[in-house]
């Protein structure tokens, strides 16, 4: 087997999320029951695939250049047109035909909102990792499709600089539930946002109107996109184009949720944290859920190396990192149970403090745990 064929070989699972795309079209074309497939698809089946196929501690040499990974790269260069098509296509079908009920409606853009969420914001959290502007245009456009622009700032100045800190406003506290999570980034991320672009912009002079401010850029992709589904849809579409974007935020900060949960960092005085490890962040190592998640859940050697590919993502045992009992697909349903969540996290979160931090015994909030 030549080289090339094996690199598309060992790529092709990670394509996995196209699989996605029929079922929405099954949707849209038959309603009724099929409506169900795409979250049965992605909150069941993925869950038993990970119990078939295993875990996976296999990973690729992290100085592989880009071309020899090209196969991988390029699901993630090719999402936002697949993504876009099926959006905006759905949008034109429903509001041309009569045979989906408003309900229906609802429910098929709140599968396409999985697609979009699921799918596109963890590509586009991807793309804006990497120096190409064409891969962080992509992803620009891909948060824009989900009215959630402002992600881009967030994660990258924000989010990584304060992750397990209480200056991270998507930093899941311990014992917290993911409703009042969920109400406090919504709250918090955009203002901490653009107090970061305009902090930036001070610093070199400007005001916050300044053409170099993104939130501009955030703005006119917002409302284009906003405008299409308008001239597509009329209300009916903008209304069906922000039921799939408040399931794709949704679906993106239940992951958020899982990823950090009661994981802090020591303060070191002064506002100053210990630099990120990889025990600040949870990790699975379920397959085929990260071959749909791009090894999103590999997410320690992420905040190790923020802009590594995902394929040469490494992962982690438990002496340097702590596991999540299960997948995201589970983890992520758990999160609507708080009991249930607390009961399967809270052990693990004060078993990783006496490994990690076995000195410490004031965990309150006022000693920055």
């Amino acid at each position: 087997m030549t080289s090339a064929l094996q690199h598309l070989t060992r790529a092709l699972p990670f394509w996995v999320s196209l699989t996605i795309v029929p079922l929405i079209i099954l949707g849209a074309v038959k309603g009724g029951w099929t409506l169900f497939l795409v979250p049965l698809y992605g909150w069941g089946c993925f869950p038993l695939l990970d119990r078939l196929t295993g875990l996976d501690r296999s990973s690729l040499d992290p100085e592989t250049p880009d071309s020899g990974i090209f196969w991988y790269r390029l699901i993630t260069l090719i999402w936002f047109p697949v993504q876009a098509t099926v959006t905006f296509g759905a949008i034109y079908w429903v509001t041309a035909t009569d045979h989906l009920s408003g309900i229906e409606q609802v429910g098929l853009f709140f599968g396409i909102g999985v697609l979009s969420g699921a799918i596109g914001i963890t590509y586009a959290h991807e793309l804006i990792h990497q120096r190409s502007k064409l891969e962080r245009t992509l992803g620009d456009l891909l948060l824009a499709s989900v009215l959630y622009s402002h992600f881009r700032t967030e994660h990258l100045l924000v989010h990584h600089l304060h992750v397990a800190t209480p200056k991270d406003p998507v930093t899941a506290r311990y014992n917290e539930s993911f409703p009042h999570f969920f109400a406090r980034v919504l709250r918090d991320s955009l203002a901490s946002a653009w107090e970061t672009e305009t902090g930036r912009l001070e610093r070199r002079g400007r005001q916050w109107w300044d053409s170099r401010n993104p939130f501009w850029v955030y703005g006119a992709l917002q409302g284009g996109f906003l405008l299409l589904a308008f001239l597509i849809g009329g209300w009916t579409g903008v209304g069906l184009f922000v039921v799939q974007a408040a399931v794709a935020i949704w679906q993106l900060e239940l992951v958020n949720y899982i990823e950090h949960y009661g994981l802090t960092r020591r303060p070191l005085g002064n506002g100053r944290y210990e630099h990120t490890k990889p025990h600040h962040s949870w990790n699975a190592t379920t397959r085929a859920t990260n071959w749909l998640l791009i090894n999103l859940q590999r997410h320690s050697d992420h905040h190790f190396k923020p802009d590594r590919r995902f394929p040469l993502l490494k992962t982690y045992d438990e002496s340097d990192a702590p596991q999540l009992p299960y997948g995201y697909a589970v983890m992520t349903t758990a999160a609507m149970i708080p009991p249930l969540f607390r009961r399967l996290m809270n052990p693990r979160v004060r078993a990783w403090r006496r490994q990690f931090y076995p000195d410490v015994t004031d965990w309150t909030p006022a000693k920055g745990a």
